[in-house]
């Protein structure tokens, strides 16, 4: 807990996302007894009180979702946690699916909880098999490092105190804490994928390979992550000094329009940093990455004269222009 509060700066308000479960419930507990402590130190040296509120957010997925979210409610006010909100949400039932979907709404309800209390962080209770179980999902989807380097202890105002934690160690913490958690259903639920690696693939690995699958998991996400942090830093200074935006007859600036990209200084990066240039000129511009239009948009490079235009999601399209050059244009 102590390390991922120093790792966020040591904010003075915090919340927790707890949906009732142990993972979560574990965490609530732990963050009202390190608040009940008192004075903790913060940046420079000094101290200062933690506060320490809770969210409980109803995706309305289930019949009795209601009820779950409220008794949860009430076990977080009992711990002394203050303020406890529960927020209702919609799941919008399309894109990438239901799992995404919520997760999505779910978010967007914790950032806006944030911004209205003043906290500095909200804590979610992720623990180390849950990055296990990304990591295979992740190399099962073919994936690259950004996605199997998983989930961060600490991104942005989201922290996950737990990473280092096995499922295990959170339900004794509430059996030592007398509580009482809620199983969510669709944990064991097959049709979906988490579901099934959680359910049966991990238990398969670990009887067939030995324990210590989950923390080798756990630890190529480590590796990976810094890996892809390392290069996309690389990749944002590359393309912060090659990227034009606008046309001579426009003018745009960032988030829109045109960007501009020299194809010889292109050619000329490792792979793995001109895929990245090309994703963030994508992604500047409204568009959504995907390995094959983003390998499409690459193979522009390799042509002679004006080619294209490649269509890629998000209403963005790229072609090889005149003088070398490769562009990319807004269609919003």
């Amino acid at each position: 807990m102590r390390a991922a509060l120093e790792e966020a700066g040591w904010p003075a308000r915090v919340l927790v996302a707890c949906s009732g479960g142990p993972d979560s419930l574990a965490l609530a507990a732990a963050v009202a007894h390190y608040a009940r402590r008192g004075a903790v130190r913060g940046k420079g040296g000094g101290s200062h009180p933690l506060e320490a509120g809770a969210v409980v957010v109803d995706h309305q997925l289930q019949e009795g979702s209601g009820e779950v979210a409220r008794a949860t409610a009430h076990v977080l006010a009992g711990l002394g946690l203050s303020p406890v909100r529960v927020v209702t949400v919609e799941v919008q039932q399309a894109g990438e699916g239901p799992e995404a979907a919520a997760r999505i709404a779910r978010h967007e309800a914790l950032a806006a909880e944030a911004e209205a209390s003043g906290a500095g962080a909200v804590l979610l209770g992720h623990t180390l098999d849950d990055q296990a179980e990304q990591v295979l999902l992740g190399i099962a989807r073919g994936s690259g490092p950004r996605a199997l380097g998983a989930m961060r202890r600490v991104r942005g105002l989201l922290l996950r105190p737990f990473l280092g934690l096995r499922r295990a160690d959170t339900l004794d913490v509430c059996v030592a804490e007398g509580l009482d958690p809620w199983f969510d259903p669709t944990n064991e639920d097959p049709r979906f994928m988490r579901s099934r690696v959680r359910s049966a693939i991990m238990p398969f690995l670990e009887a067939e390979l030995g324990p210590g699958v989950a923390e080798g998991l756990a630890r190529t996400a480590a590796l990976l992550g810094a890996d892809a942090d390392w290069l996309d830093e690389e990749a944002r200074r590359t393309y912060a000094g090659l990227a034009e935006f606008g046309s001579s007859d426009t003018e745009v600036t960032p988030g829109g329009g045109e960007v501009t990209l020299p194809i010889d200084a292109l050619r000329a990066l490792p792979p793995a940093l001109r895929g990245r240039v090309l994703a963030l000129a994508v992604t500047d511009l409204g568009g959504q990455t995907t390995f094959e239009r983003l390998g499409a948009v690459e193979r522009l490079l390799e042509r002679r004269g004006s080619a294209g235009p490649v269509e890629v999601p998000g209403h963005v399209s790229a072609y090889r222009a005149a003088q070398g050059r490769l562009v990319l244009v807004s269609h919003r």
